[in-house]
């Protein structure tokens, strides 16, 4: 038990001292492993990218996902609010001639009605459709992967305990929602992706990154729920959990106007 106790302490301290700035997640290779969604988020984003003329992408992180795009609008903006991803994004994405925004205190952004022919978001804290449909100029597009229903539910009941009622990230919901800001749903798809965690230290990394998975997350705070979950890791092999994302693109009434130049 006493080389068990050693090794549990090293891999928090390990995990607890790793940044968790940006939207990386290399850190854990080999250590934890998720499917990607079958719809390929990268590759429809880039290719929605080189169509338009002015693209603005929420909650960006440090830039990594619009980074992958070969082709960028000549008017690219991203928003941020972390102040650690605010700068991540502007050193990644600067150099290609992106503007890097924060929103204000109250989350409102500096931008006019109609400025962008598409507005796009990986894994948004929060949905504002109507902010999207006022931002979106007539005939232009929403695209996203939001975090849907009981997303890693397995990771967040071994430290909270069963969670009843749904959460409010049902694809539904969102589609209910986008219709009433005026938007018309054009695609819709869901996915249930395994998700792998091979030591605690893995766990530790996720969940100070993806915060929202067990809110006010800390080791001190759920040590006892942590070496539960490390000794069910050694006797079972690795935990095993899933998480739910699902793809929406709406679409804002009117005609669309060709990009200049394209």
């Amino acid at each position: 038990m006493a080389s068990t106790a050693r090794d549990f302490e090293d891999l928090l301290t390990e995990a607890e001292a790793a940044s968790v700035d940006g939207w990386d997640f290399s850190w854990l290779a080999g250590r934890a492993a998720e499917e990607r969604p079958p719809w390929g988020y990268a590759r429809l984003l880039a290719a929605r990218l080189a169509t338009v003329d002015t693209a603005l992408d929420l909650d960006t992180g440090g830039g990594e996902v619009i980074d992958e795009a070969p082709v960028l609008p000549p008017r690219m903006t991203v928003t941020e609010s972390w102040p650690p991803n605010v700068a991540l994004a502007t050193a990644r994405l600067g150099p290609r001639g992106v503007r890097v925004v924060s929103p204000e205190a109250d989350g409102r952004l500096p931008f006019a009605d109609g400025s962008f022919d598409l507005v796009t978001a990986r894994h948004p804290v929060r949905t504002d459709w109507p902010l999207i449909a006022r931002l979106l100029r007539p005939g232009g597009a929403f695209l996203a992967q939001e975090v849907g229903p009981r997303s890693a539910a397995e990771l967040t009941e071994h430290f909270l305990g069963p969670q009843p009622g749904p959460d409010g990230r049902e694809p539904a919901t969102a589609r209910a929602a986008a219709e009433a800001a005026g938007l018309r749903v054009v695609d819709l798809r869901t996915a249930s992706l395994r998700m792998v965690f091979h030591d605690i230290g893995a766990v530790v990394w996720f969940l100070r990154k993806v915060i929202w998975i067990v809110p006010g997350f800390t080791v001190a705070a759920h040590r006892p729920a942590l070496r539960r979950l490390h000794e069910r890791i050694l006797a079972e092999g690795p935990f095993v959990a899933h998480s739910s994302r699902f793809l929406i693109e709406a679409r804002k009434p009117g005609r669309v106007v060709p990009a200049a130049g394209r």
